[in-house]
């Protein structure tokens, strides 16, 4: 089992370091070209792992660079609303422009039928891809303050060289003081390259102890191939995959956790869901979640990612850590926007196998 340090002699179960942008979507399935007001959400692959534990009611924090401005504001306001401590965010003066700092946004169609969903980035220059170095004491936060859990991922060291130097900065401060690490490997080909991504990556994987990622993403990040994967990634031969994992925790031998969901795309709004875990030399399958009816699939995997890391904490054993992330990843999909609205009662009643039955 993974070792975390005690509760008692720590402030936070979890940090999470990473962007948090403004989404901006059309009610409904409609398309944004045609769109006449837009829905705010907030979210970030990082962001969305302390989010969702916070809701489960753990101690978590948010590590980034926000500007301090109304649209700052709304992603500091809705952390600090469900408890997320957001004291360790840096607030980057506004310039009245945004030339130096300003707040990402993306805007996302939610799919239906044949119609896949769509994210439009609108990140460059952001507060948070101009991190560097030094902005945050990492020595205080884990060995001061003290953290269980770190988890970050490919999202945020992609942003920029910089990102990336802070990405391995808290890493390495974070394995210093003792604190499990979690890395997502979430390749996006819309923020670099394979080599570039295999390059920094590379860096950072003696300091990780869990990594979360599907074929597509160790292919990628990694370069690690799978046998068996189509050519549009869309059918995974599970036992190929399962192969590929025992490379990689060969290559290194430091990573504790490996977790993937795995996705069969029926419809925008159909899909097949479950998860696998490896952890110690074995294999953990959750239960398989067929014909999930998805309101939007956005942070499904980061459903899952907080959902393991609560069981691991929580001194879970391996299968039900697998099977509370899948049954978190499912239940985030039910709701619109990237953030978890589950709560510990919902998850625990879906995890044990409960029914959709209304509730009276």
């Amino acid at each position: 089992m993974l070792k975390t340090r005690d509760a008692n002699e720590t402030r936070f179960d979890l940090m999470s370091l990473g962007e948090s942008m403004i989404r901006l979507s059309p009610p409904g399935h409609g398309r944004l070209e045609f769109a006449n007001n837009l829905e705010v959400w907030v979210g970030g692959g990082e962001y969305n792992v302390a989010y969702a534990l916070a809701r489960l009611g753990m101690r978590t924090g948010f590590l980034s660079c926000l500007v301090d401005n109304p649209l700052g504001r709304i992603v500091v306001n809705h952390g600090r609303a469900v408890g997320v401590d957001m004291n360790n965010v840096v607030m980057a003066k506004y310039d009245g422009v945004g030339r130096a700092d300003r707040i990402g946004l993306n805007f996302t169609e939610v799919g239906t039928g044949v119609r896949a969903s769509v994210t439009m980035y609108d990140r460059g220059h952001s507060a948070a891809s101009n991190m560097k170095p030094g902005m945050i004491d990492f020595k205080n936060v884990f060995g001061q303050q003290g953290v269980r859990w770190l988890h970050t991922g490919g999202i945020f060291a992609a942003l920029s060289d910089g990102c990336a130097a802070v990405c391995k900065e808290a890493l390495q401060a974070a394995k210093e003081a003792g604190t499990i690490t979690s890395y997502d490997l979430n390749f996006r080909s819309k923020l670099w390259k394979a080599e570039k991504a295999q390059a920094v990556t590379k860096e950072m994987v003696q300091h990780i102890d869990c990594l979360i990622g599907n074929e597509e993403d160790f292919q990628k990040v990694l370069g690690f191939e799978v046998e068996g994967v189509d050519e549009n990634l869309s059918a995974l031969d599970t036992s190929a995959y399962k192969r590929m994992v025992e490379r990689v925790v060969k290559a290194y031998p430091n990573v504790k956790v490996v977790g993937t969901t795995l996705r069969e795309v029926k419809s925008g709004l159909v899909n097949n869901w479950s998860a696998i875990l490896w952890h110690d030399g074995k294999f953990y399958e959750s239960r398989q979640y067929k014909d999930l009816e998805i309101e939007d699939r956005v942070g499904g995997g980061d459903g899952f990612s907080s959902g393991f890391a609560y069981g691991f904490l929580n001194g879970k054993s391996p299968e039900e850590c697998v099977n509370i992330g899948a049954a978190h990843g499912a239940l985030l999909q039910t709701t619109r926007g990237d953030t978890s609205q589950i709560d510990l009662d919902e998850l625990m009643h879906v995890y044990k196998g409960g029914s959709a039955r209304i509730k009276r």
